[in-house]
């Protein structure tokens, strides 16, 4: 059985190249989704309100070093309780088109925002933890308009942004779910659900992996990546000197950050990946405790100049993540994506199976840095730019950067 073509402009999934057909199959239980969580927050916010922080002399105070210092963790518990508004934030968030889609026994939870161009891209934006589909809200819009690439090519995008398995919206996977499973999952949505022929993909974080992966194995429907990570360990400078890289002045504080981070920043890394369920339960229902678990990731992981222009990474939208988190009751889910990977990132460098294009952002105060060459060795790279300002989340964090860079899939498609 097919939809018929009035459900499906109801929904706005008729489309222009590349191509969202008016004849998605009804199997997927496809359907408008709302955000709804106001019932919620007072118990949220009652929480907020009757944790007690310790006071500072009771430890040693060794700034961002040892972790979200206590000033910064004061700061926000007040802002939540002040001046944050979730509903304010739920509302706007509505103005969005949401849906929900049934695929191999999972809900999966996106986004789907449609160019007036009838030759628009269908793109494919994959968040990581901690983020969500929050991450890329400040540039959905932007990337709907008709606009111009750098070498003066009409583009513009169909957006979808979906929660990964186990985030937000989306239910938890089953236990030995893995990036690929999730990346065929996706791939369905676009191709059975929504009905695109082809389209292109750009990851960060966990969703580099489901990117990368989706590269590299749907390589008939992927016909674009853009990425910001990749799935694969960077080097070291002694590594990089036997490779024969020689890195600019940027790319030597960004490969310095990267080595500092994997000496002093992976100890979420090891608990999230080895016990999972012990950090997941215990931060459950606690929502002071995942603001200081999570929080402290955006602010590490961030550019110092978080907040200011072309920054949007404010402490508002930082407890709006934490909200969204706590509020879904997913946080204990999404932190088993690790347990599920252990060997998501990879010490082997291997050539994905497609000749599609690849291109790549790097940011200057991501966690994580490849040079061109290293980026190169897995995939067909025809676009790498490096930026001054921005990190991990470069969503929120340069997104004018990121809109630009994404605009360049135009070029090569």
């Amino acid at each position: 059985m097919r939809f018929s073509w009035m459900p499906l402009l109801a929904l706005g999934l008729t489309g222009g190249l590349g191509e969202a057909t008016p004849l998605a199959s009804t199997g997927f239980k496809l359907q408008p989704f709302q955000i709804e969580l106001s019932s919620r927050l007072p118990r949220m916010l009652d929480l907020v309100r009757k944790t007690r922080l310790p006071a500072q002399s009771s430890f040693i105070s060794t700034g961002s070093a040892a972790g979200i210092s206590l000033g910064d963790l004061k700061s926000f518990k007040d802002e939540w309780l002040t001046t944050f508004d979730w509903k304010s934030e739920e509302k706007s968030l509505n103005k969005f088109h949401h849906y929900t889609a049934h695929i191999e026994g999972l809900d999966v939870h996106f986004i789907h925002e449609k160019s007036s161009a009838k030759d628009a891209i269908p793109l494919l934006l994959l968040h990581g933890w901690p983020g969500s589909f929050l991450e890329f809200v400040p540039i959905i819009n932007e990337l709907t308009k008709v606009a111009k690439t750098s070498s003066g090519k009409q583009v513009s995008f169909d957006i979808i942004v979906p929660s990964l398995p186990g985030f937000a919206f989306s239910s938890a996977p089953p236990t030995n779910w893995t990036i690929q499973d999730t990346a065929r999952v996706f791939n369905t949505l676009l191709t059975d659900v929504l009905g695109y022929d082809t389209y292109a993909t750009f990851g960060t974080d966990w969703g580099s992996g489901v990117a990368y992966a989706l590269y590299n194995q749907f390589n008939t429907t992927v016909r674009a990546a853009h990425l910001a990570f990749i799935p694969f360990y960077p080097l070291t400078q002694e590594q990089l000197a036997a490779e024969n890289i020689t890195l600019s002045a940027l790319e030597d504080f960004e490969e310095a950050s990267t080595i500092e981070w994997n000496n002093s920043g992976l100890g979420y890394f090891v608990e999230q990946t080895t016990k999972p369920n012990t950090i997941g339960f215990a931060l459950y229902d606690n929502p002071v405790g995942q603001l200081a678990w999570i929080g402290e990731k955006f602010l590490n992981w961030s550019d110092p100049n978080a907040g200011h222009s072309p920054s949007v990474l404010t402490h508002n939208e930082i407890l709006r993540s934490v909200s969204l988190y706590y509020l879904t009751e997913s946080f204990a889910s999404s932190v088993a994506i690790y347990a599920q990977n252990p060997q998501g990132f990879s010490t082997v460098y291997t050539k994905a199976k497609t000749d599609a294009p690849l291109l790549f952002s790097s940011f200057k105060y991501n966690v994580g840095f490849w040079p061109p060459a290293l980026v190169a060795k897995v995939g067909n790279l025809v676009y790498y730019k490096n930026h001054d300002a921005g990190g991990h989340f470069p969503g929120v964090d340069n997104p004018p950067a990121l809109v630009a860079d994404l605009r360049e899939i135009g070029r090569f498609w």
